[in-house]
């Protein structure tokens, strides 16, 4: 009976550690399986980087650049102007003429309004002038190319008026003239040569054209 017994607790004791070591092997096999990641294809993983890196950043814009803006020419100045005056009609007792500039530098440069002008004796000191602007033509930009031409219309009298006398000229002649550019201030020399300007040296000018 004791033989019995003893032989029934082996086998159990031989069952008991059987089914141990089976649940040993198992919980062993499902903590490696817990603590090591899938696997993951490294040519999926790559594909995945650049297929993201491709829809995150645009492709660069095409390379363009931009023309160089154009530079407006600057004023007309005396340094590069040469100016003239030229009688054009007579009658009445009326005088018409015209001053004449022209661009004798390498670029261009433009003109905008009227310029400024004082007749001069044979010693330089100043004859009675009076400039009076009118708007036929008005001011108006005109671009002047090298050698280009602008052009202000003149217009004065040869009666003499108020006390001006009436035997011998009625103003001091004038060889030369000084005439200054719109917006500048140094002057240019020109022969004048046009006979006296009564009514006190008034003349009538306009603002430079195109000629």
């Amino acid at each position: 009976m004791r033989r019995r017994t003893l032989v029934a607790c082996g086998v159990l004791a031989a069952s008991l550690t059987a089914c141990g070591d089976a649940q040993t092997a198992a919980d062993q096999t499902a903590l490696s399986t817990t603590a090591s990641p899938p696997a993951t294809s490294s040519s999926t993983s790559q594909a995945g980087t650049a297929a993201g890196t491709a829809a995150g950043t645009p492709p660069p814009p095409p390379s363009s650049a931009a023309p160089p803006a154009a530079t407006d020419p600057g004023r007309c100045s005396a340094a590069v102007l040469d100016g003239r005056v030229e009688p054009t009609d007579a009658g009445a007792g009326n005088r018409y003429g015209k001053l004449l500039v022209t661009n004798t530098g390498a670029g261009p440069c433009t003109l905008n309004g009227y310029s400024g002008l004082q007749l001069l004796a044979a010693d330089g000191s100043q004859v009675p002038t009076q400039l009076e602007r009118t708007a036929d033509p008005g001011p108006s930009a005109v671009t002047l190319p090298p050698g280009g031409t602008a052009v202000a219309n003149l217009h004065w009298t040869v009666v003499a008026t108020g006390d001006e006398p009436v035997d011998r000229p009625c103003e001091p002649e004038a060889p030369s003239a000084a005439a200054v550019p719109p917006d500048e201030t140094e002057p240019m020399r020109l022969n004048w040569g046009l006979g006296p300007v009564c009514g006190g040296g008034k003349i009538y000018i306009s603002a430079f054209y195109a000629a």
